[in-house]
């Protein structure tokens, strides 16, 4: 991505963007006051209208402007385990990772080469989404100091 990793670090500590660019978060409901600290959440609904799901996302741990690591929920299906990365190339430059494994529930039992092409798939666009974000901020609900 063209921007710095404070610039999307911006939009990871919005809790209110996620469903501005996490693929199948449809609506947050509300962000726990601290979020991105460990133990904080951002309760959504994932999915569409009318077998949406309304369940959590909690923080595991995070390492400021370099690593947020995530539980998303969506019982019944289950939870995953999401570690998005952030990585300097160069000033202005920023690699971003994001590793997303099912960690429990119905899900877990579920892993295939289909299923992870479909995860790759949707979190490729989850990326694409959240460099909009990061680049263009056409959120206006949290200003981007300039770094």
């Amino acid at each position: 991505m063209a921007v710095t990793p404070e610039r999307i670090w911006a939009v990871l500590a919005d809790g209110w963007t996620y469903s501005d660019w996490v693929v199948g978060t449809t609506h947050i409901r509300d962000v726990d006051p601290g979020w991105p600290a460990p133990g904080t959440q951002i309760h959504h609904k994932a999915g569409p209208w009318p077998l949406s799901i309304h369940d959590s996302t909690t923080v595991i741990a995070v390492d400021e402007f370099r690593e947020l690591h995530l539980r998303p929920r969506v019982w019944p299906l289950g939870e995953a385990e999401v570690v998005i990365t952030l990585m300097e190339l160069d000033p202005g430059h920023t690699t971003v990772r994001l590793v997303e494994n099912f960690h429990a529930g119905p899900l877990r039992g579920a892993r295939t080469t289909i299923n992870d092409l479909l995860l790759h798939s949707r979190n490729r666009e989850s990326l694409h989404r959240l460099a909009d974000l990061a680049e263009r901020r056409i959120s206006d609900r949290v200003a981007v100091p300039d770094f």
